[in-house]
């Protein structure tokens, strides 16, 4: 049952991805590219601020103590959301999606099957591949 509730959150944050591409993609089109990418950044670090405040649990003085690479989410995330930005601008919301879905399992798929970061290993099997080649043909055949 968790992983139901676990996969329906996902699911949630998948369509606030959706929603936030084409409202950043707006934005972007009215205050520029990195104006809006920033604007995004700034709007959700200062909910982030207050949510910390006043539900925080754990100790945000500790990023002394994490290793170093750890700490570039941070630049991933300004990388992913400007390309985003563009990219909605450019080819729509579902095309951008598509190729971030396919980006995101290509690469996770990596990191599973070597185990990178720390993480458990999965090996990449010939399902896994045929299932990444079909996601690609979708794409292609998407945008077509």
């Amino acid at each position: 049952m968790i992983k139901l509730v676990v996969a329906l959150l996902a699911t949630i944050g998948g369509t606030a991805v959706a929603v936030q591409s084409k409202v950043n993609g707006g934005l972007g089109k009215q205050v520029g590219l990195i104006e809006g990418s920033f604007i995004s950044f700034l709007i959700g670090t200062l909910v982030l601020f207050f949510f910390t405040i006043f539900f925080g649990k754990g100790n945000i003085f500790a990023i002394t103590e994490v290793p170093k690479w750890q700490l570039i989410g941070g630049i991933l995330g300004a990388i992913y959301v400007s390309i985003l930005i563009f990219s909605v601008n450019k080819i729509g919301v579902t095309s951008t999606l598509m190729a971030v879905v396919l980006g995101q399992i290509i690469i996770g798929a990596m990191i599973d099957h070597f185990g990178f970061f720390g993480g458990e290993t999965y090996p990449i099997t010939g399902n896994k591949i045929i299932a990444i080649l079909l996601l690609i043909f979708s794409l292609y055949l998407f945008n077509k």
